[in-house]
């Protein structure tokens, strides 16, 4: 990930927020803060001014492309280009971020980032171009929302896809605002029960929960992660019940497994051992879930698509994208069975 470095980030306008009795209260976030003049928000990229609330979203970090199964999509769009922006900022304060110093902006005194003003016009044109589409990740989307509708309200007249790599926490409200312009996310589940995921990411699971089921609903392609975090996710009982939630999302919902390596507040801790993933890829399949994937430590075979019908391979992947695909329109080359997942550019919906 490369990025601008030496400037600053700039303030403008913001959406969703709302006059309550004594203040502003954002509306974007379940965090749902009441702002007095001068108040800055707990995502520390919104704040008051005067009568209205400003954002720090709308310039990015970055702006590189990758393929879409960087991110990781494994049943969209097979081999996309994704030309990648992180405008600042995170919701959560997690102690193993790999992005901490674009997502811990104005929490952490060593996030020290600038951002350049995103040209939403040059930005489509240039996805466009490419055949190739955008994406919003490495910090937390969400919290972008307004640059999120811009693009997405220039990008879909020419069917660039814009797609969210997110931790889910936004109110249902922005949810329902937002999900019309998103062709895909891939979101963090980081723990199966309440204190867990707050002493981890200091915000509550049910909105994350709640986000999923209401993109699902929306229409919105959903692929779903789970980072093997020491002391909270990698324990085979939160494995087992984020398993059974992805379930309940469609067998066919893709679960990816992310192993953890040691980085920011957790550099003692001991990377997740390759049978260990293996472990909780068998704890997702018991669940009844048909792709579960692991993107590097189980080597071609965590990141293969096998038929649920046949177990013929149908999709390789190496580690930068799609190496080979034997579908025949969606569906297996062996058994016919159709493999969940939008796979061409005139395809749409959920799983």
């Amino acid at each position: 990930m490369t990025g601008w470095g030496g400037g600053v980030v700039a303030w403008v306008p913001a959406d969703f927020y709302r006059a309550v009795d004594g203040g502003l209260q954002c509306t974007l976030c379940p965090f749902r803060c009441r702002l007095r003049d001068g108040d800055t928000g707990a995502c520390k990229v919104r704040r008051r001014e005067g009568d209205r609330v400003l954002t720090a979203t709308w310039g990015t970090t970055v702006e590189h492309w990758s393929s879409v199964e960087r991110k990781p999509f494994y049943h969209f769009r097979p081999g996309l280009p994704l030309l990648t922006l992180a405008p600042p900022g995170c919701s959560f304060r997690c102690d193993y971020c790999v992005n901490h110093r674009v997502s811990q902006y104005g929490r952490d005194p060593d996030s020290r980032v600038a951002a350049q003003d995103a040209d939403v016009e040059k930005l489509v044109a240039a996805a466009a171009e490419r055949g190739g589409g955008l994406a919003l990740s490495y910090s937390e989307p969400s919290l972008a929302a307004e640059l999120t509708l811009e693009l997405g309200a220039r990008a879909r007249p020419l069917g660039v896809p814009l797609v969210w790599k997110s931790n889910g926490f936004l109110t249902p409200e922005a949810v329902e605002r937002v999900a019309p312009v998103l062709a895909a996310v891939n979101i963090d589940v980081k723990a199966a029960a309440e204190e867990e995921h707050r002493r981890l990411t200091g915000a509550p699971l049910a909105p994350v929960l709640e986000t999923l089921r209401l993109l699902k609903a929306a229409g919105v392609w959903v692929e779903v992660s789970t980072p093997l975090i020491p002391g909270t996710s990698a324990d085979d009982q939160q494995l087992a019940h984020i398993a059974e939630f992805v379930a309940s999302l469609g067998q066919d919902t893709p679960w990816h497994l992310l192993r953890f390596t040691p980085t920011y507040r957790m550099r003692d801790n001991r990377p997740t051992s390759p049978e260990r993933l293996a472990d909780a890829a068998r704890i997702g399949r018991a669940a009844g879930l048909r792709y579960v994937y692991v993107e590097r430590a189980l080597g071609a075979g965590g990141r293969a698509t096998r038929c649920p019908g046949c177990g013929v391979e149908v999709v390789t992947r190496g580690v930068w994208g799609q190496t080979e695909s034997l579908l025949r329109d969606g569906s297996c080359p062996a058994c016919g069975e159709r493999i969940a997942g939008i796979w061409t550019m005139d395809e749409r919906g959920g799983a």
